[in-house]
């Protein structure tokens, strides 16, 4: 029989919302270098475009006021996802804290029950020394028979 018991990561990530998820996707990709690099080129196709295809005819001519648009948009739509993350993250972070905190109890429970039971045997050990003591009996603890 195979122990499948879920991790604490697992169950929190399958409570979370479609939003939740998808706040997450966008941060993950908007956070990576292929975004920046094929954003980059995004920008140099629009300008090559623009500037040299499209010399007479361009939709967006030198000073790209559309593509300057388009980015203002897009740092304004990126700050509400940051922030949405950077909430989403402290929530975890939180959750994460709350869960050590409560191994971090029930181990010291344990270990002051370990700690008790050790005094007890220690206590059962000293009145065995001293009735061995009192009845000149002695116990050789490596003696054979």
């Amino acid at each position: 029989m195979i122990d499948k018991r879920k991790t604490w990561h697992e169950t929190h990530k399958e409570s979370l919302t479609r939003g939740q998820r998808a706040a997450d996707v966008m941060r993950n990709g908007m956070g990576s270098w292929p975004f920046v690099g094929g954003f980059i080129g995004f920008m140099i196709v629009w300008a090559a475009i623009n500037s040299w295809a499209l010399a007479n005819n361009a939709w967006d001519p030198y000073p790209y006021i559309l593509l300057n648009l388009f980015l203002s948009m897009l740092a304004g739509l990126q700050g509400a996802i940051l922030l949405i993350a950077a909430k989403r993250q402290d929530a975890i972070a939180a959750a994460m804290a709350q869960h050590d905190r409560d191994t971090n109890v029930k181990s010291k429970e344990e270990i002051d029950l370990l700690m008790a039971i050790n005094s007890q045997q220690l206590e059962i050990l000293r009145e065995l020394q001293a009735l061995a003591g009192a009845g000149n009996v002695r116990i050789d603890a490596g003696a054979g028979a």
